[in-house]
């Protein structure tokens, strides 16, 4: 893993927790880990969302647009499914924010998406990311089987009665896939390239939906940065950006899984 350094005036947002073994689902644990999701399941779907609009918690996709706003875009009534997809394709060259996520914090990213999971009703999570990061693939996934020998995640998660599976999934590493229709043929196993883009795409999986990439789902992890009174003024600032860049507004969907079996994700459905 990378050395990492700090300023010594430098508060560390994204990379609080980077270095000290959290990669490690004990250790994530006694570092506050999934304690947010623990505070989401009490809050329940609305109560998430409110906090998360008052937080002014905004998505690092590049326009800035309020997550918890986002999130209550999807349709809280629909018979469909409703889907979390994490974009870490990150493939903009030069570009490495989400690969260090992924390196020292991967349950960070488990534990946002659960918590964006809960705020749109959704029980199931996809993991996205670029064909490049076979190594980080192995990091996240003992990540996720510690999350699921901890109940965590599959079957009545943290003994709520409710159920919350995350799968993982490389791409083939082109460059496209960064863009979210893209990300999502890939996804169900077809050519990695952009769909027509509908008005509301963050409606059903058929046409698109929203996902920026995997820095605004890790945002909503710890528990005592999540809160409105930690959240960012509406003022741009350096250090607000700083801030944001540790979450990944995990996007949201509606519609039915596909029943094609070529999909790459659908054999690894039964955990």
């Amino acid at each position: 893993m990378a050395t990492l350094s700090t300023h010594p005036d430098c508060v560390p947002v994204v990379s609080y927790r980077f270095g000290k073994g959290a990669t490690d689902i004990g250790r994530y644990i006694e570092l506050g880990g999934y304690e947010s999701a623990r505070k989401a399941l009490a809050l329940g779907p609305e109560g998430i969302i409110n906090e998360m609009k008052a937080s002014n918690l905004r998505g690092r996709g590049g326009a800035g647009f309020p997550t918890g706003l986002k999130w209550s875009f999807v349709p809280k009534q629909s018979a469909k499914p409703k889907y979390v997809l994490v974009n870490g394709d990150e493939s903009e060259p030069g570009t490495c924010k989400d690969r260090l996520i992924f390196e020292q914090d991967p349950h960070s990213v488990i534990e946002g998406t659960i918590i964006a999971g809960l705020s749109v009703q959704a029980k199931m999570g996809f993991i996205y990311l670029r064909g490049e990061y076979r190594y980080l693939l192995q990091i996240m996934e003992r990540a996720v089987a510690q999350a699921y020998t901890k109940g965590f995640l599959g079957k009545n998660i943290f003994g709520s009665g409710l159920d919350f599976d995350i799968v993982t999934q490389t791409g083939a590493g082109a460059y496209e896939v960064g863009e979210e229709s893209a990300l999502m043929e890939s996804l169900e196993g077809k050519r990695g390239i952009p769909r027509i883009r509908p008005s509301r795409r963050f409606r059903r999986w058929s046409d698109s939906m929203a996902d920026p990439p995997s820095s605004t789902t890790r945002r909503p992890s710890p528990p005592s940065r999540t809160s409105s009174a930690w959240g960012a003024p509406n003022t741009p600032s350096s250090a607000r950006s700083a801030m944001a860049a540790r979450a990944s507004s995990a996007s949201a969907a509606t519609s039915s899984v596909p029943a094609s079996t070529s999909c790459p994700w659908a054999t690894t459905l039964k955990r």
